[in-house]
């Protein structure tokens, strides 16, 4: 049990106490009796065992732990005495006070779902845990102007070297920012992700333009491990300054779209679309689990949307007589 767990029992009990009329004794006795028996810190260690046994990638590990957490306090009590109406009630607040995104959401269900049915191994729980609906949105894409002129207004050097090399490779931001020096292979042209989803490694290849930022970059930088380190010399940048400078650098380029980092991964897989590069190739470059999830990409290609004939350019124009020449029909005097 650690010390915040007496804390909150602390805290939240008054009201109970209140309401039930408890001396002061039996209420320091009841608030030990709730400390004493919520083991939720030794269940998430469990969890993260189960989770390393199973192999799954350290980002996975520290996204299912801190779901689980914020259900943990949210529940203020052992997470083995949950309900299926206590899930019911944390998914309702995360949707309607937490405003999570569907995303989100659904790495949180996939958290509370591996820990009850592992875990705990409660199946009863795995279908009172549904998923929410994700909206099928089209992904936002930036033309080479755009990107060119969001390259231009990130003034700093390592963020801009991040951009570019998010737009040269398709890498997700968690892969770019884990790459290491040791991931560069230059005589072949490659780089090796080993941070993929799913744990998944792969090969992407890397350009000639590329290869000669990222040398202009490490002579003045010097990485020594992470190839985009941050703070600490032991520690890769945060998502959270790539996602921040390239806000800022999309409202100096004014763009109007939404930006993320992630956009930069789609404009990739776009634009190899329209240079003809068949769409294997590009789900094997993404590092997607399923062929289908690139098929997205099909329908915001420019070439092939342009391309598209309309049926209204089929018909004859003698048949498509104007309003002007329908109302002179109309108000001519009978012969």
């Amino acid at each position: 049990m650690s010390k915040h767990d007496g804390v909150i029992a602390l805290v939240t009990l008054p009201a109970l106490a209140a309401s039930r009329r408890l001396t002061p004794k039996s209420y320091y006795m009841t608030t030990l009796a709730t400390a004493s028996n919520n083991n939720s810190p030794d269940l998430i260690q469990r969890m993260i065992g189960d989770m390393r046994i199973r192999h799954l990638s350290p980002d996975t590990i520290r996204c299912y732990s801190r779901h689980v957490k914020k259900f943990a306090e949210f529940l203020n009590r052992s997470l083995d005495q949950a309900t299926a109406e206590d899930i019911r009630r944390f998914q309702l607040h995360l949707i309607q006070i937490r405003k999570l995104s569907w995303s989100s959401f659904n790495q949180a269900v996939s958290s509370l779902r591996f820990f009850y049915t592992v875990t705990l191994a409660k199946p009863w729980l795995v279908t009172m845990i549904p998923f929410g609906k994700k909206s099928k949105r089209l992904p936002t894409v930036l033309s080479r102007e755009e990107v060119e002129a969001l390259l231009k207004c990130t003034q700093n050097r390592k963020h801009r070297t991040v951009l570019m090399t998010l737009y040269a490779t398709g890498l997700r931001i968690s892969e770019a920012l884990n790459l290491k020096i040791a991931d560069i292979d230059s005589h072949r042209m490659q780089l090796k992700v080993t941070r993929g989803k799913g744990n998944r490694m792969r090969m992407v290849p890397v350009s000639p333009r590329l290869l000669t930022e990222l040398r202009e970059y490490w002579r003045d930088y010097r990485p020594t491990t992470f190839l985009f380190l941050g703070q600490s010399c032991n520690l890769p940048l945060g998502e959270s300054a790539i996602q921040g400078a390239i806000k800022v650098s999309a409202a100096k380029a004014k763009i109007i779209k939404p930006v993320t980092p992630h956009v930069m991964r789609h404009s990739y897989a776009t634009g190899l679309l329209e240079a003809g590069v068949d769409i294997l190739t590009i789900s094997r470059l993404l590092g997607h689990a399923s062929f289908t999830t690139t098929m997205i990409y099909l329908h915001v290609r420019q070439p092939h949307l342009q391309s598209t004939p309309s049926p209204l350019d089929w018909l004859p124009v003698r048949q498509l007589p104007t309003w002007q020449q329908q109302s002179q029909t109309q108000n001519q005097p009978p012969s």
